[in-house]
């Protein structure tokens, strides 16, 4: 399906999907803000996402990877969140853009996803640390970042060819089951990495 089809059809679903994901992403996103301002006006403050060694935020937010840009990462959450659900509620309003906005939009969700890789590796392998609400942000990313990207390819946004095309296309009403196999891919490596099981 071309991506006028798609839109001329009154695509409900993806839109849907998108206000979905940057709500929770935003939900995520402010919840981190907030206990970063507790961290701040008190260091040594016990977080509302503290659990054990193990299941925390403290650690997460005090480390400098928590400010990579020489700010609080969450606050990037609160800004890249709401796209989603500003392009999700322009498309069910009957919004249609062109195909270098889709391109664009794709890119951004990839560049979110490196991140969230990055942040990942970072929490499970150097702070030893699984954090609840960045748990979420990484939750939400990884469904939107396939959900974006086949849509794109297979809509021809992103114009890879007729092959990528169809291989996207099929693979498109995957994206649920894809996304279960990639949250497993992160449980198995934090499992083995921190013994996660034994600190619930």
């Amino acid at each position: 399906m071309s991506q006028d089809e798609r839109e001329s059809g009154r695509e409900v679903a993806f839109p849907v999907f998108l206000v979905l994901a940057g709500a929770l992403g935003l939900l995520g996103a402010f919840a981190l803000t907030v206990e970063k301002f507790v961290l701040l006006q008190n260091p040594d403050a016990t977080l509302g996402c503290d659990f054990s060694l193990v299941v925390q935020c403290g650690r997460n937010l005090s480390s400098w990877q928590g400010s990579l840009f020489g700010f609080p990462n969450p606050l990037i959450g609160l800004i890249g969140f709401t796209a989603p659900v500003v392009v999700g509620v322009a498309m069910l309003a009957s919004a249609r853009f062109a195909r270098w906005f889709w391109a664009l939009f794709t890119v951004g969700v990839t560049g979110a996803l490196a991140f969230v890789i990055w942040l990942i590796s970072q929490s499970i392998f150097v702070l030893g640390t699984l954090c609840p609400w960045c748990m979420l942000v990484w939750a939400v990313t990884i469904p939107l970042f396939w959900a974006t990207l086949l849509r794109s390819v297979s809509t021809e946004a992103l114009p890879l060819g007729a092959g990528a095309r169809r291989v996207a296309s099929a693979l498109y009403g995957w994206v649920p089951l894809i996304t279960v196999l990639s949250y497993a891919v992160v449980a198995v490596i934090a499992q083995l990495r921190l013994d996660v099981l034994s600190y619930l």
